[in-house]
């Protein structure tokens, strides 16, 4: 069974590089296109151009699919298997082979391009990973098979992926073996249980600190890669990469609480204790080394 891969971000490297690596014969590698980067706008590809490339695999990069169906014609392939490839899939490609997907989340819910970190964001204890049928609609198909995934206290974006790839891998691989062999099944999702996710934008990782503790904690954990988590203390816009909530101390809502070894800021309900954090420019430093060489000009928060 010849299988082209669409995928883009960390996602789908994982499932990419488990698909050759388990001897699957994997064709080519559809992505999308480079994008300007950095504050020079400098065009860059996805990380997961070089990576095909290193695993000897063919890379297709099309603005718009629908413009290239004869392109994919021209592809000696049996099924395409999409991970976080980004785009909807036109219904002519469809056509041409089966497609399956790989959707970090126990659809229907979660539906859309950030199923992840809006588990973490909703503060949920269990995520999972749906292998479903392609089609035309925003993850609409029917599902061979689930797997549900606990997240941990301690888990956030960067170790959750690593875990419901790694699953997702394993649910891909025995799924395709059973539509080789004709023995895949698969079930209707129940529409009206779906909830649906959006994009992430910069500005919606700003940490709001006249909501609750356990609130923006989620917000860092969501968001530890991209976009970091951030508020402003004065001029000063600050990164948090990592927090957790201070159960064992009080504090003003938007305020800094005073101690020279703990990074420490006043909630709607509580205390936020930064634990990694990154002032524009700097580097980024646990809290006591943070705390260690920046100089406070304001207690206060800036909205």
């Amino acid at each position: 069974m010849k299988i082209l891969f669409f995928g883009t971000p960390k996602f789908s490297e994982i499932i990419l590089g488990g698909l050759v690596e388990r001897g699957f014969d994997v064709v080519g590698v559809v992505c999308q296109n480079d994008k300007p980067a950095g504050r020079g706008n400098k065009m860059v590809s996805p990380h997961i151009v070089e990576y095909a490339k290193s695993l000897g695999l063919a890379v297709y990069q099309f603005e718009k699919l629908s413009l290239y169906i004869e392109d994919f014609k021209k592809i000696d392939y049996d099924i395409a298997v999409t991970a976080s490839y980004g785009k909807f899939l036109p219904k002519r490609l469809l056509e041409l082979h089966p497609c399956i997907n790989v959707h970090p989340s126990m659809l229907p819910i979660y539906r859309g391009s950030t199923p992840i970190q809006s588990a973490l964001l909703n503060g949920d204890k269990v995520t999972g990973v749906s292998i479903m049928q392609t089609g035309v609609g925003m993850d609409d198909g029917d599902i061979f098979v689930q797997k549900e995934v606990e997240i941990l206290p301690e888990d956030d974006y960067s170790s959750l992926i690593l875990k419901l790839a790694e699953i997702g891998l394993d649910l891909l691989c025995d799924t395709l073996k059973k539509l080789e062999n004709g023995t895949a099944t698969k079930t209707a999702q129940d529409d009206e249980k779906a909830t649906f996710v959006k994009l992430i934008q910069k500005e919606d990782a700003l940490l709001d600190f006249s909501l609750s503790a356990e609130s923006q904690v989620n917000k860092v954990r969501a968001l530890c890669e991209d976009p970091v988590a951030f508020f402003f203390l004065g001029e000063d816009r600050i990164k948090v990469y990592k927090a957790k909530v201070a159960s064992d101390i009080q504090g003003e809502a938007g305020k800094v609480v005073p101690n020279k070894k703990r990074f420490l800021i006043g909630t709607a309900d509580g205390v936020f204790e930064i634990l990694k954090c990154q002032v524009q420019g700097g580097k980024v430093l646990d809290a006591k080394s943070f705390l260690n060489g920046y100089r406070f000009k304001t207690m206060e928060i800036s909205l």
